[in-house]
């Protein structure tokens, strides 16, 4: 028989083995479970901050509620990219998931990719190149600008649909007078439907809001912040993923959002 302090050595040993073997197991889980992301970008330079954020879980809903102090040069993010040179922004061990991008850079640049997030539950999110009636287009266009809103500037950026639904990304702004403090401004992007019903398109009420932003009306007004779907919906899996973008040049007006005014 084992002497009482070797009985108890044993059982220490025996489970200091399997903790460790716990460890590994939990360790070599969670490797599995992240991803690497590598984002290329090219043209603008002076790039401050890449970033990665999961806005919506597997049936578009919030995974974070909208912050209402969020700030326009400090966004969100659920992770941030390191630099690595020529270009190249690295996350590493990213959590899988399908994360929007958001770059921040000099010069007060903010591009931030997007989703077609769905409204009503149950529906799918919709590709940011689905084929719309043009005639279909015209008549959202045309509603949007004619509704009466609180804000003063109300802005669709992009549409996307089919036959039977159409969304939106709108950007809507006031700068006009307000009861917060003077000189403050708002600003926020939503999600917009519009459904097909009795042979007809009209406005879901309900939407889906990106962000809420109170700022200076004045340091809104300097503002470039732009959006892209090409920067939206990325899926981060157990393989690496490269993001290959070619930054907007600051005299041209590719994307569609907030420009300087």
């Amino acid at each position: 028989m084992l002497a009482r302090p070797d009985a108890r050595r044993l059982a220490w040993q025996v489970v200091g083995t399997f903790l460790w073997c716990a460890l590994a197991v939990w360790l070599n889980a969670t490797e599995a479970e992240a991803g690497k992301l590598v984002v290329e970008l090219g043209g603008v330079q002076g790039v401050k901050m890449v970033g990665a954020i999961q806005r919506w879980d597997q049936d578009g809903n919030h995974r974070q509620p909208v912050d209402p102090k969020a700030v326009i040069d400090s966004p969100r993010v659920d992770a941030t990219a390191t630099p690595a040179g020529n270009g190249q922004w690295v996350f590493k061990d990213l959590p899988k998931g399908v994360y929007d991008l958001i770059i921040l850079a000099e010069g007060k640049v903010r591009i931030e990719g997007f989703q077609f997030v769905p409204v009503k539950e149950f529906d799918p999110f919709l590709p940011p190149d689905g084929p719309i009636d043009e005639e279909a287009r015209q008549f959202v266009l045309k509603d949007i600008e004619q509704s009466k809103h609180y804000e003063n500037k109300v802005v669709p950026l992009y549409l996307t649909g089919d036959k039977k639904v159409i969304r939106a990304l709108v950007m809507l702004i006031r700068d006009l007078p307000t009861s917060y403090t003077p000189g403050t401004g708002t600003i926020r992007h939503e999600v917009w439907q519009y459904n097909w019903n009795y042979g007809g398109w009209q406005k879901d009420k309900r939407t889906k809001v990106l962000d809420r932003l109170l700022l200076d009306v004045a340091e809104l007004r300097q503002w470039t912040w732009l959006w892209d779907p090409k920067l939206g919906g990325i899926e981060v899996g157990d393989k690496p993923v490269t993001v290959k973008y070619e930054l907007p040049a600051r005299n041209q007006r590719q994307l569609k959002g907030l420009y300087p005014y």
